[in-house]
């Protein structure tokens, strides 16, 4: 045996939909290549029937992710975080693989990736203190706003931001209780679909989050015009479609989160401040009688 040279084992990376591994229902793959043009693995090509099926286990997971308490929530964030961390020379690898960089540089960023994956579980019982709270009013009332998810969120993933792009902007929508139907970097998908492996062994609910990895095009347009998904991040795309995606989600007023522009890129490394966590919230505002009338101060 000693003499006999040893075949290895390549990984099949799968979607990551309803808390399962499934394959693309069209049974499709496409080569992935590292930055010299070397072959890393196959990765699923998603059809529209796996967007819609994603849209149904995020919306399934909606109503128990977005009832759970905020400090919850963050815990389960925090766990997340833990998993990357135990996982980290794999991601490391992959990270460095799918970006071209020496492995402290995509060390750096992975250590970055999970620092944000933190930061964020930090905000989720925070954040409603920030943009929430009393509100003053010229009445014997009280008049209280606090914010609330907004629903299911397709999110496109940045392009070339493999790993902590994708921490980014997956991490504020599900803090703030929102589900998201994910699509992966369409030229680096690996680091997404393992990070569907991670979150299946944590303790975050199956259907909270979905990942998809294909063509970009193909799977973010049934979501813009799908009616059951209530707002979509457009990071990942070009201005052109954008442009496309933006007009199809105008048919049930999706809440929208434009890209970038080209002359101006995200700087992933950054302090991402708020934006992308009031980004898919929505103000619901409640009055309610102080138990006391007019100027004297009488009471019921």
């Amino acid at each position: 045996m000693s003499d006999m040279t040893r075949l290895t084992v390549f990984k099949t990376y799968k979607l990551y939909v309803g808390g399962k591994f499934p394959r693309s229902e069209s049974g499709r793959v496409y080569e992935v290549i590292d930055s010299k043009g070397n072959w890393l693995a196959n990765a699923p090509l998603s059809s529209r029937k796996d967007a819609r099926d994603a849209v149904v286990a995020a919306r399934k997971a909606f109503g128990g992710w977005a009832g759970n308490t905020a400090y919850l929530r963050g815990q389960i964030l925090y766990r997340v975080a833990e998993m990357l961390e135990g996982r980290r020379e794999q991601f490391v690898r992959e990270v460095a693989d799918a970006e071209g960089l020496s492995k402290s540089k995509a060390s750096a960023q992975v250590d970055a990736a999970i620092d944000r994956w933190v930061w964020y579980a930090g905000w989720t019982d925070k954040i409603s203190q920030v943009v929430g709270g009393g509100n003053p009013v010229a009445g014997p009332f009280f008049n209280l706003s606090t914010p609330e998810p907004t629903g299911v969120v397709a999110v496109l993933a940045p392009q070339e931001s493999s790993f902590l792009g994708l921490v980014s902007v997956i991490a504020p929508v599900i803090a703030t209780g929102n589900t998201a139907v994910v699509i992966a970097s369409e030229k680096s998908p690996l680091p997404a679909l393992s990070l569907g492996e991670v979150l299946a062994t944590s303790d975050l609910p199956g259907g909270v989050v979905n990942i998809l990895s294909g063509r970009t095009a193909e799977i973010a347009t049934p979501l813009a015009a799908h009616q059951d998904v209530n707002a979509i991040d457009l990071t990942g795309a070009d201005e052109v479609l954008a442009k496309e995606l933006e007009i199809a989600a105008a048919d049930n007023l999706k809440r929208l989160l434009r890209p970038q522009p080209v002359d101006n890129p995200v700087n992933w490394a950054a302090d991402p401040g708020t934006h992308r966590l009031t980004a898919f919230l929505e103000t619901k505002t409640v009055w309610h009688p102080t138990g006391s009338l007019g100027a004297s101060g009488s009471s019921y």
